[in-house]
């Protein structure tokens, strides 16, 4: 079998950032899939599910929310390997385009306060997973230690 795109990435050199993992057409709209690292794979920690389940919900829910981008927004959603994120947008972008956003959205995962949106039982599957607190730590760290002053080496995959 062909390995998928994600898999050529050389997670050992990558680092936490916002990266375009692939282009691709959907019909004749271009579809753009950002890799939102948060954690340096294989190297530090990984995210419990419960702050990742936290930050999609609140993730999702400011996106889809948004003026200027809610009606560009097809997924916001959590890697299987937990060290980031996805985010599916239609259009053809670059990284670039996508960090005014991206700070945005981190700020307001981590200074949300009040109830998680869709976090009960009847708009959630699993709604008791989830960690507020954590998820606010892990938005703020990655909003200080990664967009505040993004690098182009934190925006375009190791060659």
């Amino acid at each position: 079998m062909k390995k998928i795109t994600s898999f050529t990435v050389d997670h050992i050199r990558l680092v936490p950032g916002i990266y375009v993992s692939r282009k691709d057409f959907a019909g004749e709209t271009p579809v753009t899939t950002f890799d939102i690292r948060i954690t340096s794979p294989n190297d530090e920690p990984v995210m419990n599910t419960a702050e990742i389940h936290t930050i999609e919900h609140l993730g999702a829910t400011f996106l889809r929310n948004h003026v200027a981008w809610q009606d560009k927004v097809l997924y916001f959603g959590p890697m299987g390997c937990r060290t980031g994120f996805y985010l599916l947008l239609t259009g053809d972008y670059e990284s670039e385009d996508v960090v005014p956003l991206m700070k945005e959205m981190f700020r307001f995962i981590a200074t949300f306060d009040g109830e998680v949106p869709g976090a009960c039982a009847h708009d959630c599957g699993n709604y008791l997973d989830m960690n507020l607190p954590m998820a606010k730590y892990v938005a703020d760290k990655f909003y200080r230690e990664v967009l505040a002053d993004i690098t182009k080496e934190r925006l375009h995959y190791p060659a």
